[in-house]
C-alpha cells in the first residue's frame, strides 16, 4: 500500500539558516515520484515540502518536469535562508497514511487517541496491527470459552485421568485456573508457543500482511466482500477484548462469569445502592470510585454539592434560553445607562454587567450559602426546609409531599434534571 501524506499548514516566523538549502533539496527529491514507481518503506514517513514544490508537482508527469521542479524547490530553499521571518512551523498529518487501512470504520473512522501512529512509522503500524489481530482472536475464543460451558455444557469424561479430574469438576471462569493441573498448563503454553513461532516470528509482518498466517477462514474471491469480512473480524476482536476484561472483573468481584450483583455482598457500594438518584439504566454509577471507601460523611457531602450544582445549572440553562424570547424592561444600571435589552445573551454578557452588579450577585450567593441554606433537615443532603423552588424562604408555606413514593420520584427527577442541566450548560458555554 502507498500511504497518502497531507501537508496541512505552514506559517512564516523565522529565518531557517543554511539548513533550508538541505531541506529544500531533500524535499525536491522525495516529493516528486514518477507514477507507478515503487516507494521504499523509509519514504512512507511524513516529510516536509515547500509550497512552491507542491505547486510544481501538479505540472507534467515527465522526468524533465520533475527535474525542473527539483531545481525550483532547491532555489526556494536558498531564498528562504535569505528571508527574515521565513517559514518555520509545519503541521504534518501522518495519520492519513493509515486511514484507508482495515479497521477504519464508522462511527469513529481512524481512531488513535493515544497518538501511536502520529509518526507515520509503517513498520510499527504493521506490528501493532498484528498484535491487535492476535489479541482479538484470542479474546473471541476466550469469550466463547466463558459462554459455551454455561449454555452447551462441558465435555464428558476426564480432563486428567491420572488426577481423577473430570471436565464436569472444573468450574467456569477464573476459578478454573486453580483446578487445571500443572501438566495441563504446560501443554497449553507449549501449544501457544508453537503457534507463535511455527511459521517464524513476525512472518506475517515481513510478508506485509499483518495477521495472515496462511490459514484462511474469512476470505472471498470478491475483494469488497473480503474487506467486509476482515473489517468484521477486527471489530469483533475489539469488542471481545473489552468483553473478556469485563467478564474477568465481574467474575473476580462476584464469583460469577455473568457478574451477579447479588453475590457481591462485600461491596462498599451497597451502603448507597438504595439512595436517591440510583435510577435505570445505569443504577448506582460511580465510574471514578469516589464511594468505594463506604464513608457516609463523604457521600453526603458529595450529594449535597451535586444537588447545589444541579440546581444552579438548571437556573443557568433557563437563563440562557429565556432572554432569546423575553427580557426585563427598563434599566440594568440607571447610573451607567445600561438597559436589559442592551445586554447580550451568553458569555458576552460578562463584559456588560458593571462591577457593582457582579458584587451584588456574589454577595447574594454568599448570603444564601452561609446564612440561609446552611442547615439540613433530618440530615438529608440538599434539604434545607425551603420547599419547592425555595418558596418557603419568601413566605409561601406548604405542607410538602406526604406520599413517600411520590416524594422519592420527585427527588429522583430533580437529581436527573440537575445532572442533565450540568451537561447542558457546559455544552452551551462551549457553543
Amino acid at each position: 500500500f502507498t500511504p497518502n501524506f497531507s501537508l496541512v499548514d505552514r506559517m512564516a516566523s523565522k529565518r531557517y539558516g543554511a539548513v533550508g538549502v538541505g531541506l529544500a533539496g531533500a524535499v525536491a527529491g522525495s516529493a516528486f515520484i514518477a507514477p507507478g514507481s515503487q516507494t521504499k518503506q523509509g519514504a512512507l514517513r511524513a516529510t516536509r515540502a515547500a509550497p512552491q514544490a507542491a505547486s510544481a508537482s501538479a505540472s507534467s508527469a515527465s522526468t524533465a518536469s520533475y527535474a525542473a521542479a527539483s531545481v525550483v524547490a532547491a532555489s526556494a530553499g536558498v531564498l528562504l535562508t535569505r528571508r527574515p521571518g521565513a517559514m518555520s512551523k509545519t503541521t504534518v498529518t501522518a495519520l492519513q497514511a493509515f486511514e484507508q487501512e482495515l479497521g477504519v470504520q464508522p462511527p469513529v473512522g481512524f481512531w488513535d487517541p493515544a497518538g501511536l501512529s502520529k509518526d507515520g512509522d509503517v513498520e510499527a503500524f504493521k506490528r501493532r496491527r498484528s498484535v491487535e489481530l492476535k489479541h482479538g482472536r484470542i479474546a473471541m475464543l476466550a469469550t466463547m470459552g466463558y459462554i459455551t460451558p454455561e449454555i452447551a455444557g462441558k465435555f464428558p469424561g476426564y480432563l486428567s485421568p491420572s488426577a481423577g479430574l473430570k471436565f464436569a469438576d472444573v468450574p467456569n471462569g477464573l476459578a478454573a485456573i486453580s483446578k487445571v493441573p500443572a501438566g495441563g498448563w504446560t501443554q497449553i503454553l507449549l501449544y501457544m508457543g508453537w503457534c507463535e513461532v511455527s511459521r517464524g516470528p513476525g512472518s506475517d509482518i515481513a510478508s506485509g500482511r499483518p495477521g495472515d498466517f496462511g490459514w484462511y477462514v474469512l476470505t472471498s474471491a470478491d475483494p469488497e466482500q473480503k474487506k467486509q469480512k476482515l473489517n468484521a473480524e477486527l471489530a469483533n476482536g475489539r469488542l471481545a477484548m473489552m468483553a473478556i476484561i469485563g467478564m474477568f472483573y465481574q467474575d473476580g468481584l462476584t464469583g460469577s462469569a455473568w457478574g451477579d450483583w447479588s453475590l457481591y455482598t462485600d461491596s462498599p457500594l451497597r451502603a448507597f445502592e438504595n439512595e436517591t438518584g440510583v435510577q435505570p439504566p445505569v443504577g448506582f454509577w460511580d465510574p471514578l470510585g469516589l464511594s468505594v471507601s463506604g464513608n457516609l460523611s463523604d457521600y453526603k457531602r458529595r450529594r449535597e454539592v451535586e444537588l447545589k450544582h444541579g440546581r444552579v445549572a438548571m437556573f443557568a440553562t433557563i437563563g440562557y434560553i429565556l432572554p432569546e424570547y423575553w427580557r426585563f424592561p427598563g434599566y440594568l444600571s440607571k447610573f451607567l445607562d445600561i438597559k436589559f435589552s442592551e445586554v447580550p445573551n451568553g458569555l458576552s454578557a460578562f463584559s456588560k454587567v458593571p462591577a457593582l452588579g457582579w458584587l451584588q450577585i456574589v454577595g447574594f450567593a454568599g448570603i444564601v450559602e452561609l446564612n440561609v441554606y446552611n442547615e439540613q433537615v433530618n440530615d438529608e443532603p440538599g434539604n434545607y426546609g425551603a420547599g419547592f423552588l425555595g418558596l418557603r424562604s419568601i413566605g409561601f408555606m406548604n405542607a410538602g409531599i406526604a406520599d413517600p413514593e411520590v416524594r422519592k420520584k420527585k427527588l429522583n427527577a430533580e437529581l436527573a434534571n440537575g445532572r442533565l442541566a450540568m451537561f447542558a450548560i457546559i455544552g452551551m458555554f462551549f457553543q
